[in-house]
């Protein structure tokens, strides 16, 4: 296989962790909770749903780590899918990638900071606060690769630092102690409820994205998605535990802004104003990751004659992507309701990893022992066997959202027919 060139490799271990780090700690962890708690009533089983996702996203780190070693190259699921299934499988995936991968999240990401700088912007719409946050972000991208990559490096340890500080806190002040739930148990709210976790982890493979700029890939793509994943499992479940009892479970049903009230109710006003600051770190340093992964993606899709040739190239002075990117996440910001868009995000991106897996399983069949994969059999299938668990109850218990999810795959897939039938007749002429 060519080897890209090796001047392009600036990305190390640290710098790979810390994307995979800050792709996934983003709005997921700060809102969800309190939808879970309102849908599964047992706190404790509210945590153990965050440790089954987290097993869930660790197992989907295994299986891409396999991958990338095999095919060390930038563009992500597209990249993978287009030489382990068909193209057309590719295109749909590098769809989902634009609208669900990249774009959806970013939104919510944005929309999040929004929320959480309100005492600070007086009364200013969220969406016009998301809105210039992601376009500060992007002019920052947009000046290189190490500016973008020494931002992204600083924020992310700042942000672990943040997050230390107030759970060791936190954790003192919980010694006061807040009695335990009941353990009743809810098979199909539970099931559905990893849909949202699910999204909340999203980002563990964030690395493959820009797998072309990784130094060492052989060992530091696979390497990067493992600590980072177990790090990140670690810190929610630490996380979870005291927003599920640092308060009243009553004042935290159904709400997002589930990290402001335990604060407020453990520490008061000043606590609260601190952990806003710290989720809007944290929110920035998701945004700021998925602006430096997507347009590795659209650049893959222009090498393959996808998308237009001037998008070949995801760095400045070619900021094309960057700007395309742009355009769908402004338009996704300023749709509305929420929790139904965490359900359509999670739900697909469910549905596009299974396929990245299957891929992973035809191509370790085709190659056999040559290749190696940690677990085979047992790792690959169980993955799929989770996703597919999930994807049932989503259709059965949130149709809307699921339908909309069916509905993006089978406009990518219409995309990609478009385009095939439109290069046909050009050929033929």
């Amino acid at each position: 296989m060519k080897e890209p060139n090796s001047q392009l490799r600036q990305i190390g271990l640290i710098g790979a962790t810390a994307l995979v780090i800050a792709n996934m700690i983003g709005v997921g962890i700060f809102t969800t909770t309190g939808y879970l708690l309102a849908d599964m009533p047992s706190r404790g089983w509210v945590l153990f749903a965050w440790f089954i996702g987290g097993v869930m996203a660790l197992l989907g780190a295994v299986c891409y780590g396999a991958l990338s070693q095999r095919l060390p190259e930038s563009g992500g699921e597209y990249f993978f899918l287009s030489r382990t299934i068909h193209p057309s499988v590719g295109y749909i995936s590098g769809w989902l990638s634009l609208f669900v991968g990249f774009s959806a999240p970013i939104a919510a990401s944005a929309y999040g900071i929004g929320v959480y700088l309100q005492p600070w912007v007086f009364g200013v719409e969220p969406r016009w606060v998301g809105t210039f946050a992601v376009l500060l972000i992007a002019l920052v991208h947009g000046a290189g690769v190490r500016r973008g990559l020494l931002m992204q490096n600083l924020m992310v340890g700042f942000k672990l630092l943040l997050l230390v500080l107030f759970l060791s806190w936190a954790g003192y002040k919980l010694e006061e102690s807040v009695p335990m739930s009941s353990w009743d148990f809810q098979y199909g709210t539970f099931s559905v409820s990893l849909v949202w976790i699910f999204f909340a982890y999203a980002g563990w493979n964030a690395v493959v994205y820009i797998a072309g700029e990784i130094k060492e890939p052989d060992r530091n793509l696979s390497k990067s998605m493992l600590i980072g994943t177990l790090a990140v499992i670690l810190l929610y479940l630490v996380l979870n535990a005291v927003l599920l009892w640092g308060a009243d479970p009553e004042s935290i049903k159904g709400k997002e802004n589930v990290a402001s009230i335990v604060a407020e109710s453990l520490g008061g006003t000043r606590m609260a104003g601190f952990i806003s600051f710290l989720i809007v770190v944290s929110l920035t340093t998701s945004v700021s990751a998925m602006l430096m992964a997507g347009p590795r993606v659209y650049a893959k899709m222009a090498e393959d004659g996808y998308l237009p040739s001037f998008m070949k190239s995801p760095n400045p002075p070619g900021c094309s992507n960057m700007v395309f990117q742009l355009v769908v996440v402004l338009l996704m910001l300023w749709i509305p309701r929420f929790r139904d868009l965490i359900t359509y995000i999670g739900f697909t991106l469910g549905i596009g990893t299974a396929l990245t897996v299957v891929g992973l399983v035809r191509l370790k069949r085709k190659e056999g022992a040559s290749m190696h994969v940690p677990g085979w059999p047992v790792i690959p299938f169980l993955f799929l066997l989770m996703v597919l668990w999930v994807t049932v109850f989503s259709i059965r218990n949130n149709p809307f959202p699921s339908f909309l999810g069916l509905l993006t795959l089978l406009g990518g897939w219409v995309a990609w027919w478009i385009q095939e039938k439109a290069k046909e007749r050009n050929n033929s002429s």
